[in-house]
């Protein structure tokens, strides 16, 4: 006995299989106790029977065994467990205990058993050690001294097993939520199956104001919020499972045949479990969340593509329809993985200084004197081809890549002013566009002080420009501190593109800005019948009685900017004038047509007071200019 002792302590010291050394322990007893019979199970912390060692029964016998739950009158082991006392049974065809089970052992010929309880060090019940006999007999002293030292060794084995679980447990298990996790998740994903298109689908599913819940009330309310959304997410996923993936992040991967059939379905009803309200530490939150969803298709090589194919979904989501469900469509991941490639190549022109700034003159409509720059961003192609903003605008949804963008311009912007100011160029301003980024990033007017204070250029002649879809697009209220925070400290804003999607004159009452520009598909239909022109002559009144200057955008045509004077507008911008240039261009035509200082009809508030009667030849189009708007 003590050899055998010291063989299976040895395998639980090496950490071989529970299984194996559980099987090794009940052949070698069997060995040592011909007629004797044994059976080691684990109760789980569910209560229910799990098989660990029966080696020498049929595997049916185990099988039958597996997840049943202790009882009273669950043959012997399982009353064991229950009980928590050894329990002989010396006549199992009569014995109530065994009423439901009988037929297992009675087809091998046992006619009577022994179970007794495998306590942890607390004293709880982690399994049960089993004697089954072929006479109808009780154990002897020897077998209950066998018993004694084999139910210590089984112990031993499960408390190693239960910590190394609970090692890969923590490895694999969220801590806050209780959900499987990121590695869990990726373990699953290598598992399942890619045999049959459409078996299964996955939700990418994004908790909508955590970082603000966090913010507001503390993290500890943002950890009770994740509690409750994992529980409700599980309850309406169920029987799929559930992953935590980290952050604000959950995943489910969806094989129920009525959920993959109905994704959207399935999706809807995460999204209505999520959204009562709830307390999270005294703090009542409705919880927002926005999910991507894809299916295993004909076209998918491994879980990776669709893992990839969820993901673009999410991204398309919380774009397009943030607080839904987005589906994903070829074109979906398309259109992300040109933004993908777009950023890398804003991400290496930043790196290798092949941004640049191009400038659109505004000039004023009566004498056609330059009073003003807007400054466009431009990206140099190594083959010398310049591309417009509008090329890799989709870049710049990245707030990274944004953020870069707007400091490179600010500092090439700068020292461009800088040079105009040393040539004696009676420069007035130069608008700097801003995005929704910069507005979150912190500090945009210390920035914006600190590009122009290193070329010692005043901040007068800066003005922020703002387009409509950042200034109202998402009513996003930090975007309106923004601006109330830049014109509290002197700098003017414009407002560009106006009238193209959000905004209205009504907005500018809560957050009023300097200049409205007006968009260019306003100024292309000033032609007779034309709603726009009904809405180009009503804005000038409206917007001159706010106290707001306003600029046509987009004039390519003579006649357009005849009928824009008519209605008393001042200043314009578009290709009748000049297309966006480059700096040295720029400077040629700043030192022929800029506004100078002190002449008649000019008050230096943009340049405008009232016409001249005689204006100059305006400037000449750089070669090559075309019909249309340059951004």
């Amino acid at each position: 006995m003590l050899h055998l002792q010291k063989n299976i302590l040895e395998l639980i010291a090496k950490g071989h299989d529970l299984k194996a050394t559980m099987s090794r322990l009940c052949l070698e007893i069997e060995a040592l106790l011909p007629g004797v019979m044994c059976t080691i199970l684990q109760v789980q912390r569910n209560g229910l029977l799990h098989p660990l060692a029966a080696p020498s029964f049929p595997d049916a016998f185990s099988t039958a065994l597996e997840g049943v739950m202790i009882g009273p009158n669950v043959g012997s082991c399982g009353s064991s467990a229950y009980l928590g006392v050894p329990v002989i049974v010396s006549d199992i065809e009569t014995d109530p205990r065994w009423t439901e089970f009988k037929h297992l052992p009675l087809l091998l010929g046992l006619k009577a058993c022994w179970s007794t309880p495998i306590r942890d060090p607390l004293g709880d019940v982690m399994g049960t050690f089993a004697f089954y006999f072929r006479d109808k007999r009780g154990p002897n002293a020897r077998e209950e001294k066998v018993v004694g030292a084999c139910t210590y060794l089984c112990a031993i084995a499960l408390e190693r097993h239960d910590r190394v679980m609970e090692r890969d447990r923590k490895a694999y298990v969220d801590a806050l939520t209780d959900l499987p996790n990121r590695a869990s998740f990726d373990a699953a994903m290598e598992q399942i199956s890619c045999v049959e298109p459409g078996s299964w689908a996955l939700l990418m599913i994004d908790l909508d104001n955590l970082k603000t819940v966090n913010d507001t009330f503390g993290h500890h309310a943002g950890d009770v919020l994740l509690q409750t959304v994992s529980s409700r997410i599980g309850l309406a996923a169920a029987p799929d499972r559930v992953f935590r993936m980290g952050g604000d992040e959950f995943a489910v991967i969806v094989q129920a045949t009525a959920g993959v059939a109905c994704l959207e379905l399935t999706a809807q009803s995460v999204l209505e479990a999520i959204s009562p309200a709830a307390d999270c530490g005294g703090h009542i939150i409705i919880p927002r969340a926005t999910i991507g969803g894809a299916l295993f298709s004909a076209g998918d090589t491994d879980p990776g593509d669709v893992h990839q194919h969820a993901d673009f979904a999410l991204y398309h989501a919380k774009e397009t329809k943030r607080g839904g469900f987005a589906l994903y469509r070829e074109d979906i991941g398309t259109a992300i993985t040109h933004r993908i490639e777009s950023i890398r190549d804003v991400e290496t022109a930043l790196r290798e200084d092949m941004i640049d700034a191009f400038y659109q003159p505004i000039v004023r409509l009566d004498t056609r004197e330059i009073v003003g720059l807007e400054a466009l961003c431009r990206l140099k192609r190594p083959d010398g081809e310049i591309l417009p903003a509008a090329a890799f605008m989709e870049a710049t949804a990245d707030a990274h890549i944004a953020s870069g963008l707007t400091e490179r311009m600010l500092s090439i912007v700068a020292a461009d002013v800088r040079g105009w100011l040393e040539q004696g160029i009676p420069f007035q301003h130069v608008g700097v566009n801003i995005s929704s980024a910069d507005f979150h990033s912190g500090r945009l007017y210390d920035r914006i002080d600190a590009a122009f204070s290193r070329e010692n250029v005043p901040l007068r002649h800066v003005i922020v420009e703002v387009t409509e879809s950042v200034y109202l697009g998402r009513n996003d209220p930090a975007v309106a501190q923004g601006i109330r925070a830049l014109r509290d400290r002197g700098l003017r804003v414009a407002l560009d593109d106006f009238g193209t999607g959000f905004a209205s004159l009504t907005h500018l009452l809560t957050v009023p800005v300097d200049i409205i520009k007006i968009d260019k598909a306003f100024v292309d239909h000033l032609t007779p019948g034309d709603p726009s022109v009904a809405i180009v002559e009503g804005l000038f009144g409206i917007a001159t009685k706010l106290g707001i200057q306003v600029v046509a955008e987009g004039i390519e045509r003579e006649d357009q900017a005849a009928q824009l004077t008519a209605f008393g507008y001042r200043l314009g911008q578009g290709y009748l004038f000049s297309q966006a240039v480059s700096r040295q261009i720029a400077t040629g035509l700043l030192a022929s047509f800029a506004q100078k200082p002190g002449g008649r009809g000019d008050d230096r508030v943009f340049g405008i007071s009232r016409p001249m009667p005689h204006p100059p030849t305006r400037p000449t189009l750089p070669a090559g200019t075309k019909g249309g708007q340059s951004r």
